[in-house]
């Protein structure tokens, strides 16, 4: 046993994930702390964690960034590895963080590359991969960026990349898909609504210039019909945010 190895929380906020989250917490169960925030799930998660750990909060769901921060100021290591229920670490990588973690390194943050799924398949292009995430950190340098969707941890000082993958089952079946984008659109669109004015036209060239950029520029092609299906969720997602977007800033329409 290396006694000069630093202990690591790993930080995970779930709601309604008992179809991941068993796998999820498999994955690091060698780790010194887990920390779930659970936004009061209604199936099986929290049961599920309990046969992983003790440290459970059952937090009413008040934002993404609110959930991220609460976990956060309850790890009690100096190390953090921030995950999602749909994320696995790869063993590969769980040999590279432990040789982090008995070494003394100059960075207080690490990027690690994630290979995300689509219906089973891993998708290369549409820069999906590596797809970086600033996942591993020392909470002393550690702070969450106050946004709707999409938010994340952000370090101060420096900064490095790891070489092995988390693994993302992000989307496992299209039910999921729709679902998923029905909420961030709504986030995007609440983020978005002070920019400028969303014209008819910006209905239609929005959404076809992302498919485009996704499946031409970011060579989705080359995933097949994968990549197609990825392209065309980008752009549904973008659509829905403009219309979104319109329906707020026009909320004063009147009913007829």
């Amino acid at each position: 046993m290396n006694n000069n190895r630093k202990k690591i929380s790993v930080l995970i906020i779930a709601y309604n994930e008992e179809k991941n989250i068993r796998e999820c917490l498999e994955s690091v169960k060698w780790a010194d702390e887990i920390i779930l925030v659970d936004a009061e799930s209604k199936d099986s998660t929290v049961d599920i964690a309990k046969n992983y750990t003790d440290k459970i909060y059952i937090r009413k769901w008040q934002g993404y960034f609110q959930q991220r921060m609460f976990s956060l100021q309850q790890a009690t290591n100096e190390w953090i590895l921030s995950l999602d229920a749909d994320e696995r670490v790869s063993n590969e990588l769980r040999y590279e963080i432990e040789s982090i973690l008995s070494n003394e390194v100059d960075v207080n943050g690490f990027y690690i590359p994630r290979r995300n799924h689509f219906l089973g398949k891993v998708i290369k292009s549409c820069f999906w991969y590596p797809d970086y995430q600033l996942k591993l950190f020392r909470k002393q340098f550690a702070t969450v960026t106050n946004r709707k969707v999409h938010e994340a941890f952000e370090v101060f000082g420096k900064k490095s990349y790891l070489r092995n993958d988390i693994i993302h089952l992000t989307h496992q079946n299209l039910k999921d898909t729709f679902r998923k984008i029905n909420e961030y659109s709504t986030l995007q669109a609440e983020e978005k609504i002070k920019e400028k004015k969303v014209k008819p036209y910006d209905l239609i060239l929005h959404p076809i210039s992302a498919f485009l950029n996704h499946f031409i520029s970011r060579k989705g092609y080359k995933d097949g019909i994968y990549g197609l299906m990825v392209s065309l969720v980008h752009m549904i997602t973008n659509m829905m945010t403009y219309m979104k977007i319109w329906e707020l800033q026009n909320a004063e329409y009147k009913e007829n």
